[in-house]
């Protein structure tokens, strides 16, 4: 069944959430809005899905993998990136650690399923609770709790791994 969408008064009552979502992963404002149109145009793809009573949860989904997608995209291509993050990344007090930290989150997480990324992002940057989390990915609690476990036991894991290397001589 297709719901007919207006996307005009979702953009009017939901843009802003949208926007916050966009804003809190990608960090730069320009990115942001054009990934909250970005969003909107995938709802009209995705309108199959979406529940009348909860389009809030579709929307936030969207927005997710949305900036994940463009967060990837940057990554791959870092001749693209612009001048605030490089001016970002000099200015930082201890430049080694951040590009550390970054490189580090990013080859923890690359192996893990986008279901997975997004449900760390919605509870650990967003502060969903399980159950939230569970609400918008269509699992229960203890489903998202698992995964999310199982996650940070193959963290801790490649963590280890790293330590160890970093120890041997």
């Amino acid at each position: 069944m297709v719901v007919d969408v207006d996307v005009e008064e979702y953009y009017r009552e939901y843009g802003p959430m949208v926007l916050r979502r966009c804003r809190r992963l990608l960090r730069d404002e320009e990115k942001a809005v054009d990934a909250m149109h970005d969003v909107f145009v995938n709802l009209l793809r995705s309108r199959h899905r979406l529940v009348p009573e909860r389009p809030a949860s579709l929307l936030l989904r969207i927005s997710t993998n949305v900036c994940l997608n463009l967060l990837r995209t940057d990554r791959r291509r870092p001749e693209d990136c612009g001048d605030e993050q490089l001016r970002a990344i000099a200015s930082a007090e201890v430049p080694e650690e951040r590009s550390m930290t970054r490189f580090t989150l990013g080859s923890l997480l690359r192996g893990e399923a986008e279901s997975t990324r997004v449900m760390a992002v919605m509870h650990l940057v967003d502060g969903l609770s399980l159950q939230q989390v569970g609400d918008e990915v269509g699992l229960s609690a203890a489903g998202v709790r698992k995964r999310l476990r199982g996650l940070k036991m193959r963290v801790m894991e490649r963590v280890e791994q790293q330590d160890a290397k970093r120890e041997a001589p």
